[in-house]
Order: structure tokens, then C-alpha cells, then sequence
């Protein structure tokens, strides 16, 4: 990738990942002040923050995160640290979603009694994205058995980067206007179609090289 574009990628990702802390921990906040006073505007406000904001930052986290692995030589299952990525982000994902977001609007619309499992959760959040942080930058442990031999992936071109960077914003744009409600499309899209045109093409150019 070219270095401009990955420099790009890399501030996007990181900048979107401090958000999406930084709004866990204004999510527990909220939820503390509520269980303290017993005031259940904290949770009204948690509940806003979490379907308005912090939702639309951890998809374009995840997605950053997904097409840094794509489009440089870590891959998706080369490394232990970034397949250890993968599995914390897709279970924070599916923890807030069926988990964390269904108690938070009970909460919010006082149809359920307040607890520590809230607070426990945006915690667990707050230490799990934290955890990517670090794992970003020490890139611990050693190649998964099944990498098989490294190849260089193509280079993107330079509209798709350009596209990556604004698959957030489109996504974002989709949930508010068209949808009503969060649908990461072009994410979703992109996340599955782009390592599959990357492998494809790897194997193409494994293909055309001689034999020694």
C-alpha cells in the first residue's frame, strides 16, 4: 500500500478505536451516576450515546482495523495477535448487540431494575479494547499453524483506499438517512469481497511465477 494511504488507514483506525473507548467510559459513567442516585437519566443518556455514537464508531473501528489486516501483508489468520483481534471484536460486537443494548433500553425506558451487569460489561469493553490497543503495538506471539508460505499481496489501488476511508461515512450516512437504524452494508461488503479478490489475485500471480 502506499505509504500515504496506509498512514491514512492506520490514524483512521486509531482514531476511531480511542472513540470508541473513550464513549464506553462515558457509557459507564452514566450508568454509575443512575445506579447511585437512582436518576434514570444517566441510562436515557448511556442509551442515546450508545445507538447514536458509540455504534457508528466501533463499526468503523472494526472495519479500519479489518482492511489494515486486508491490504498489508498481516491477513486475516497469518498472526496469532490479529486473528486475537478479529475474535475480541467480533465478541464485543455480539455481546453489545444482543447483550449490553437490549439491557441498556430496558434501563433507559424503566421496564427493568438497575445492576452491575451493565457496569461489569462497558468495563469489560473499556479493558478489551484497551488489550487491541496494546496488542497493536507490541504484535506479540508468533505466526498461526496454518499461514502456509507468505506471499505479497497486491497493492491496492489507489480509488480503492480512497474508498476505504469513506466506507464509515457512507455507512453512517445509509443508518441515518435511508435506514433509521445502524446497517454497516458497505462494510460488510467490503470486509468480505476485498480478501477474496486479494486472495484470487495472490494466487494468480503464485501461479504465473517459474518454477526453480
Amino acid at each position: 500500500m502506499n505509504p500515504t494511504a496506509r498512514n491514512l488507514l492506520v490514524w483512521l483506525h486509531a482514531l476511531t478505536s480511542f472513540a470508541w473507548m473513550s464513549q464506553a467510559l462515558a457509557l459507564f459513567a452514566l450508568s454509575v451516576y443512575s445506579v447511585t442516585t437512582g436518576d434514570r437519566t444517566g441510562f436515557e443518556m448511556a442509551e442515546l450515546l450508545d445507538s447514536q455514537v458509540l455504534l457508528h464508531l466501533a463499526n468503523a473501528s472494526i472495519f479500519t482495523g479489518l482492511m489494515l489486516s486486508a491490504t498489508t501483508r498481516w491477513g486475516y489468520f497469518q498472526y496469532w495477535w490479529v486473528l486475537s483481534k478479529f475474535v475480541i471484536s467480533m465478541s464485543q460486537v455480539y455481546a453489545a448487540i444482543f447483550l449490553l443494548g437490549p439491557r441498556l433500553k430496558e434501563l433507559a425506558e424503566g421496564t427493568r431494575d438497575a445492576d452491575s451487569f451493565l457496569l461489569v460489561g462497558t468495563l469489560l469493553m473499556v479493558s478489551a479494547i484497551a488489550f487491541q490497543g496494546w496488542l497493536s503495538i507490541a504484535k506479540p506471539w508468533k505466526r498461526t499453524p496454518w499461514t502456509g508460505k507468505l506471499i505479497k499481496p497486491p497493492a491496492a489501488p489507489a480509488w480503492v483506499i480512497c474508498y476505504v476511508l469513506l466506507v464509515p461515512l457512507l455507512d453512517y450516512l445509509l443508518a441515518t438517512f435511508v435506514f433509521g437504524h445502524p446497517a454497516p452494508l458497505f462494510f460488510i461488503v467490503t470486509a468480505i469481497f476485498y480478501p477474496l479478490w486479494r486472495a484470487r489475485t495472490i494466487r494468480r500471480t503464485a501461479g504465473a511465477q517459474p518454477a526453480t
